[in-house]
C-alpha cells in the first residue's frame, strides 16, 4: 500500500499544474495586448510627444525649432498663465468639496428601502448622461438675466438676480454650480456602492454600544468609507482641473478672463495664437499639478485606508 501511494503522489507531481504550461505567458500577454497598445498609444506616447514637444518653437506651418528651456522661462514671467492657474485652482475648490457633500448625502438618503428608490437613484444619474455642451446650452438658458428661469424664481421671493455670466463676480460660481450638478449623481453611485459594502454588523455593535446615528456616521460609517472617498476625490480633481468645454460653452473665458481657466488658456495658445510648443509647455504644467496632486492625496489615504473588512 505504501509503494502503490508513493507512486500515486509521484504521478500527481508530476502532472502540469494549471496556468504553468509552457506558453501561458504568451498567452496572458496576447490577452492583455489590446489594452497595453491603447495605453502606449493613447496615454503614454502623447505625453511623451508633448514633452519633447514643449522643447520646441512651431506654429504648425514652419519647421520646428529647438529652442531649449526657452519656453520653460517664458512660463515662469508669464502672468496670464498663472492667473489663469489660479482660476483653476478656484474653480476646483469650488466643485470638489460641494459635489463630493451632496454626492455622499443622497447616497445615505438613498441607502434605505423607501418606495421608488431605484427610481430616484436614476434621475440623480440624469444629468451625468448629458454632454457637457448640451448642458451648457440649457444652463445659459437659466442663467439669462431676463428671461431665465432661475432670476424669475429669485424674482418671486423679492430677489433681484444678477447677469450671473456677464459679471466676473458670478460667472466663475455659476460655471462650477452647473458641474456640481452633472457630476453629484454620478458619484453618489460610488458611494452607494461603498455603502452597502459596510457589514451591518458594525452598525448593530455600534448600536448596542450606546452610540448615537451620528456618532455610528462619524466613528463606523465614514472611515470605512475612505477607499471610496479616495476615488471619488482623485477622479474628480483630475477632471476638475482639466475643464474646458463647459467654460468654452457658456462664457467663453470671460468676462474679463474670469474663467479663464488653464486648459482654456492651452487652447487659445495652441490653436488662436498657433504656438504649440508653448501650449505644450502649458500641458506639461498641468500635468505636473495634477500629478503632485495625485500623490498628495494617495498619501493622505494610504495610511487612513482600510480595504479588509472580514
Amino acid at each position: 500500500m505504501t509503494s502503490h501511494t508513493a507512486k500515486a503522489r509521484v504521478l500527481r507531481t508530476d502532472r502540469p499544474r494549471p496556468g504553468r504550461r509552457r506558453g501561458s505567458g504568451l498567452h496572458a500577454y496576447l490577452f492583455v495586448a489590446p489594452s497595453l497598445f491603447g495605453v502606449l498609444a493613447f496615454l503614454l506616447l502623447p505625453m511623451v510627444i508633448v514633452l519633447v514637444l514643449s522643447l520646441f518653437d512651431w506654429e504648425l506651418l514652419s519647421a520646428p525649432e529647438f529652442v531649449g528651456l526657452d519656453n520653460y522661462r517664458r512660463l515662469a514671467g508669464d502672468g496670464e498663465t498663472w492667473h489663469s492657474l489660479g482660476i483653476t485652482v478656484a474653480y476646483v475648490l469650488l466643485c470638489i468639496p460641494l459635489q463630493t457633500a451632496l454626492a455622499l448625502g443622497l447616497a445615505v438618503l438613498l441607502d434605505r428601502r423607501i418606495k421608488g428608490v431605484r427610481f430616484y437613484r436614476s434621475l440623480f444619474v440624469v444629468p451625468w448622461m448629458a454632454t457637457p455642451i448640451v448642458l451648457a446650452l440649457v444652463w445659459n438658458w437659466i442663467f439669462d438675466p431676463r428671461d431665465g428661469a432661475l432670476n424669475q424664481a429669485l424674482g418671486l421671493v423679492g430677489v433681484t438676480g444678477p447677469d450671473w455670466l456677464s459679471d466676473a463676480t458670478w460667472a466663475l460660481p455659476a460655471v462650477a454650480l452647473v458641474s456640481v450638478w452633472q457630476h453629484t449623481g454620478y458619484n453618489m453611485l460610488f458611494f452607494l456602492a461603498g455603502l452597502q459594502g459596510i457589514p451591518k454588523e458594525l452598525h448593530d455593535a455600534a448600536a448596542i454600544d450606546g452610540a448615537t446615528p451620528a456618532q455610528r456616521f462619524w466613528r463606523v460609517t465614514l472611515p470605512l468609507l475612505n477607499p471610496t472617498m479616495f476615488f471619488v476625490t482623485v477622479t474628480n480633481l483630475i477632471g476638475a482641473f482639466q475643464v474646458f468645454d463647459t467654460v468654452y460653452a457658456m462664457t467663453n473665458g470671460g468676462p474679463g478672463r474670469s474663467t479663464e481657466v488653464l486648459n482654456f488658456r492651452i487652447f487659445e495658445t495652441a490653436f488662436k495664437q498657433f504656438d504649440f510648443g508653448y501650449a505644450a509647455t502649458l500641458s506639461t504644467l498641468l500635468f505636473v499639478i495634477i500629478f503632485l496632486v495625485t500623490v498628495a492625496q494617495v498619501r493622505f489615504f494610504g495610511k487612513r485606508t482600510t480595504y479588509d473588512l472580514s
